[in-house]
């Protein structure tokens, strides 16, 4: 019998959810709680919770001058991380992560919003957290900063635009720039209320691409759904 994974999810924005990793959770009967700092919030005891999925949102993790509950965030990721936890990050939750980890977080030389392939590292390759993957795919992305890779990680992937696109640490610590998780649902709300910054260039998309290529989000939630998998063995 499969074991209950308690998973916490750090919320920023609302419209940047759990996405597909919301029906993995249903299907596997695991359970899910939110800290959504955009409301009034509370930290999750240490010890309640087995995984934390941190989620993305426009803000910079250079922001905590701005949205003060930062620094509270990032020292609960580096706690979960010392406590052994599994740590997943998306888009500004990758960029929190190797933040924790010592690595730079900067502004990306441009944008890259949008589908565009990404490309598996030869580790990646080797690694059977990728089993079945094909080496190049597209994915959404949706980001304007980059980050270091963290001392002591996997470079896992890459694209055009951007180097360090994935890591693992540890085995059980990993970060996402980009957006296995998005649905029609949470593409539709990203483009929505981020419409200022879809100005077409070479590695920005506008929003009728975008929604022109949404036959990628059912291969991409395929792709989610066997990460998770492997990392709840």
């Amino acid at each position: 019998m499969k074991r209950t994974i308690n998973i916490h999810t750090f919320m920023h924005v609302p419209f940047e959810g759990l996405g597909c990793i919301e029906q993995w959770i249903k299907d596997n009967n695991h359970s899910v709680s939110y800290t959504r700092f955009y409301d009034s919030y509370k930290l999750p005891d240490m010890d309640s919770i087995d995984w934390l999925i941190v989620m993305g949102g426009p803000m910079g993790v250079y922001d905590e001058s701005i949205y003060p509950w930062m620094a509270e965030e990032k020292s609960f990721i580096r706690q979960a991380i010392e406590s052994g936890k599994t740590v997943i990050g998306i888009c500004l939750g990758s960029q929190l992560i190797a933040e924790v980890l010592g690595a730079k977080v900067y502004p990306n030389k441009q944008k890259e919003i949008g589908w565009f392939p990404i490309h598996l590292s030869e580790q990646a390759k080797a690694n059977t957290l990728f089993d079945d993957f094909e080496n190049t795919f597209p994915v959404f992305h949706w980001h304007g900063d980059t980050f270091d890779l963290p001392a002591g990680s996997t470079h896992l992937i890459s694209s055009y635009t951007t180097k360090n696109q994935a890591y693992l640490y540890n085995e059980k610590v990993l970060g996402l720039q980009f957006h296995f998780e998005v649905t029609e649902q949470t593409l539709k709300g990203m483009i929505d209320n981020g419409m200022n910054e879809l100005v077409e260039s070479s590695t920005v998309q506008s929003a009728n691409q975008i929604l022109q290529q949404t036959q990628n989000i059912a291969v991409n939630n395929e792709k989610m759904f066997q990460i998770l998998d492997y990392l709840a063995k």
